[in-house]
């Protein structure tokens, strides 16, 4: 098969995992612009295996079935894939980093320890809800980006992307040593620049955030933007430029970057 064929709006791509990934901010201590907590992916894992990227994973079954309550219970109107995504953001956040977000309630350093043990015990959120008697906040999050190839024959993940303020710069996190060996805080440029110098590996969709990111110095001014910005759904595709095949996005959705060189692009 062409390499140009790849990648595309293909009828018979492989089907979709839906995912969920959270751009948690904080403050810089230091003054500086804001920073963005990045995580590093073991290198055993099969996908984006060693790669640095925002928490996330895919939607449970779970996911869906405590927005379904949620919404139920409190009359919000979302999307149901939407809402899931949400609690996917939020639960996957507190897996992976210990970190609370998205969540209502008497929150301090020893019960989101504790709330992080009960969740990678049973993979629930909704246990955690209840133990903790803590309450979904999903104007938390504000919708950035949905990202979804159309490969052909690689795995493929249906990924939104939100983003949440924490607030604070004075914020431990811990790796959960099973999916991530490594978490660090850095402006979005900042980690543009250590992956330009090898130091970090991040995939094309995570570079293009990045990007999008490093434009704002602040968590107020990306929350506007974003609510600003219709979310397009972003398929990456190949295309030709003067003889040179590009990886590229749709020019309307919102990066100010839409592509690099297909030799020079990381896509897992």
């Amino acid at each position: 098969m062409d390499e140009l064929d790849d990648m595309g709006e293909h009828a018979d791509a492989a089907p979709a995992t839906p995912a969920a990934t959270l751009v948690v901010f904080r403050h810089d201590p230091a003054g500086g612009p804001a920073h963005i907590l990045m995580v590093e992916r073991s290198g055993s894992l099969a996908f984006a295996g060693g790669a640095t990227v925002f928490p996330g994973g895919k939607v449970d079954p779970a996911d869906h079935e405590l927005a379904e309550a949620f919404m139920a219970r409190t009359g919000l109107a979302l999307d149901p894939a939407d809402a899931a995504g949400r609690i996917t953001a939020v639960r996957e956040t507190l897996e992976e980093t210990g970190l609370v977000v998205g969540l209502i309630g008497a929150i301090d350093a020893d019960r989101a320890a504790a709330a992080r043990r009960l969740l990678l015990d049973t993979g629930r959120l909704a246990d955690v809800l209840e133990a903790f008697a803590w309450e979904l906040d999903f104007d938390a999050l504000v919708p950035f980006a949905r990202w979804w190839p159309r490969h052909r024959n690689m795995r493929v993940f249906d990924t939104r992307f939100y983003l949440a303020d924490l607030g604070t710069g004075a914020v431990e996190v811990t790796a959960d040593t099973t999916e991530n060996r490594h978490l660090f805080w850095a402006s979005a440029a900042e980690a543009l620049r250590l992956a330009d110098e090898k130091a970090i590996k991040i995939i094309f969709p995570t570079r293009r955030n990045l990007e999008r990111l490093a434009q704002f110095s602040h968590f107020a001014a990306a929350r506007e933007h974003a609510q600003a910005t219709p979310i397009v759904t972003v398929t990456p595709r190949i295309e030709l430029r003067d003889g040179t095949r590009w990886l590229v996005i749709p020019s309307d959705a919102g990066y100010p970057v839409d592509g690099e060189p297909l030799a020079q692009a990381d896509r897992a």
